[in-house]
């Protein structure tokens, strides 16, 4: 094994940033360092790509950010989506159809190369509000879908997510970033994982050259292909079970403390 990879793949959410959501200034500089000694960071997260414009400044030259669960390949400093993954319209519908069937108060969102639509049932508290559009489903689903959420206000997390697990079976990839009840799911095939390996293989960089960095079981397959995989010690027990090595908390730094051993 390498002392070293070409690429630290990392999650943020609980990973990189802090539980407060910030990137603290020891990571910020860890990730320039580590660059500058010739290993860039390449961040693959849940979160939309209107959720990173924020974070703008520590992308790298790369510029570019994995998001969506593997959805979108988002150039952050123009702010545009270079590439995405989307759903079969058809099988949208036809997941959609049977989830209302099942869980009658379930109510829909979803994110889109151009920003996220929802339902008007679809509770929405997210402070990064970009007056995303309002209506009934196939009005918010009329452009590429990347990510579908659904939650349900009348059942009880763990069971609506066994739930949905349930009706959708292996119709999509239904992943857990950590947001209690609800359920995120994008088309087959589509994770972390095949986002992140796909940038790779564009750059001609393999997976053994790849270490990569996470917390929850959406972070699971990433931490799979990866030559090497890393769980903060705040992660889920799930991904503390599956990971080759721990490092610590998001709130000690973890991650910056293994990037700062890069630039030794």
């Amino acid at each position: 094994m390498s002392a070293r990879p070409r690429l630290l793949a990392t999650d943020l959410d609980g990973t990189l940033l802090r539980s407060d959501g910030s990137l603290s200034t020891r990571t910020r500089d860890a990730i320039a360092a580590a660059a500058a000694s010739g290993v860039p960071t390449l961040f693959v997260t849940a979160r939309p790509p209107r959720w990173l414009d924020e974070l703008a400044h520590a992308v790298g030259e790369h510029g570019v950010a994995i998001c969506g669960n593997g959805a979108f390949v988002y150039d952050v400093a123009s702010r545009t989506v270079s590439s995405s993954r989307s759903f079969d319209r058809a099988d949208i519908a036809a997941v959609v159809t049977d989830l209302r069937a099942a869980i009658p108060d379930v109510a829909f969102a979803v994110e889109r190369a151009d920003g996220m639509g929802r339902e008007p049932a679809y509770i929405y508290a997210g402070e990064f509000d970009d007056g995303h559009v309002v209506g009934p489903f196939a009005e918010i689903a009329g452009s590429t879908v990347g990510k579908l959420l659904a939650r349900s206000a009348a059942s009880r997390p763990d069971d609506f997510l066994s739930l949905v697990a349930q009706v959708v079976g292996g119709r999509v990839e239904l992943g857990f970033s950590g947001a209690m009840g609800l359920a995120e799911m994008t088309a087959p095939g589509v994770t972390k994982a095949t986002g992140l390996a796909a940038w790779c293989d564009e750059r001609s960089i393999r997976s053994s050259e790849v270490w990569a960095c996470g917390d929850m079981p959406n972070d699971l397959p990433m931490l799979a292909w990866a030559g090497r995989s890393f769980a903060v010690a705040n992660a889920h027990p799930e991904v503390l079970a599956a990971a080759t090595d721990r490092i610590s908390s998001n709130d000690e730094d973890g991650v910056a403390s293994l990037l700062e051993s890069f630039a030794i």
